[in-house]
């Protein structure tokens, strides 16, 4: 008799857990007037992932391979950020959720999987909460979720309160965002725990070399909805967390060690209140976790899109 033949060995899916390289190739494609910049690759149900403040679809480039056996990966800039276009315009989450919609109506992305983030994961759950029979499932981290947004007041921000309160100044937040670059310079490296290479700091600074790049930058601190302003906001945001805690859809939250949006307390309460959820502590970690902890985050998602 024979002997039992190995099988031979898997293939990797990953390709490189920590990289400063983009590693897929870019696209355009217009919407209401402005071009957005996404990748596109893959085949089977569209994984899409969206970014916040100040970051670009360049914060998911050590994720993305991880799950490129699971579907279709696409990945966008949102207006004003990153590669695409910045018109004209006011740049509310409102404006932003519009170009959303309109993203994915023209690419036809059916049965999607959200990967959100920061105010990527308030555009997604707005998105989703009007569309939920074309949304699979969601995961999520560092996101803008219940129980702690809305924020009921300055107080309920925490530690993060005194720098809000300057970034929503009138007189000090155009200082600090427009002519101090804060958020790219200070916010961002500074919500990171290791240290970024000057190539991955320029690819940060790339959209907003120029003070007049950087109206988007300065308009998302004061979308925050706090006690209860901006209203519109603090209704899209109660709208979604209301359907999070009624729907069905698989939700993965993954979450870190202290975090900064989603710290322990509220990621017990997440795991307690919505229906369908797992939730996965991936290690150390502030607020842009993608640049401490890819492998974990990449592997995690992969082996829940596995079992959905």
């Amino acid at each position: 008799m024979n002997a039992p033949v190995a099988p031979p060995p898997a293939k990797p899916i990953y390709k490189q857990l920590l990289s400063e390289d983009f590693p897929y190739p870019y696209k355009y494609i217009e919407v209401d007037g402005a071009k957005m910049h996404y990748v596109d690759e893959g085949e089977g149900d569209p994984i899409l992932f969206l970014h916040g403040n100040p970051t670009s679809m360049y914060l998911w480039r050590n994720i993305m391979p991880f799950v490129e056996d699971k579907g279709r990966i696409v990945a966008v800039d949102l207006v004003g950020f990153g590669k695409s276009d910045k018109p004209k315009i006011d740049y509310t989450f409102q404006d932003h959720a519009s170009y959303i919609d309109g993203f994915i109506e023209a690419l036809g992305l059916k049965n999607i999987t959200l990967v959100l983030h920061d105010w990527g994961s308030a555009l997604g759950f707005h998105h989703a909460a009007r569309h939920s029979a074309n949304i699979k499932a969601i995961a999520f981290m560092e996101a803008m979720v219940p129980p702690g947004i809305p924020f009921a007041s300055y107080e309920a921000m925490g530690r993060i309160e005194p720098i809000f309160r300057k970034l929503r100044d009138p007189e000090t937040g155009p200082e600090m965002l427009v002519e101090q670059n804060f958020f790219i310079e200070r916010m961002l490296p500074g919500s990171v725990m290791r240290d970024l290479t000057a190539a991955e700091k320029d690819a940060y600074r790339a959209p907003f070399l120029n003070p007049a790049d950087r109206h988007p930058i300065l308009m998302w601190p004061n979308e925050i909805p706090i006690g209860g302003e901006p209203k519109r906001n603090e209704d899209a945001m109660k709208a979604y967390g209301e359907w999070m805690l009624e729907t069905e859809t698989p939700f993965l939250l993954l979450y870190v060690s202290p975090g900064s949006l989603i710290p322990l307390s509220a990621a017990e309460w997440l795991t307690e209140n919505l229906k369908n959820i797992e939730s996965v502590f991936v290690g150390g970690g502030l607020h842009y976790i993608q640049e401490d902890q890819p492998e974990f985050i990449g592997r995690a998602i992969n082996d829940w899109l596995r079992r959905l």
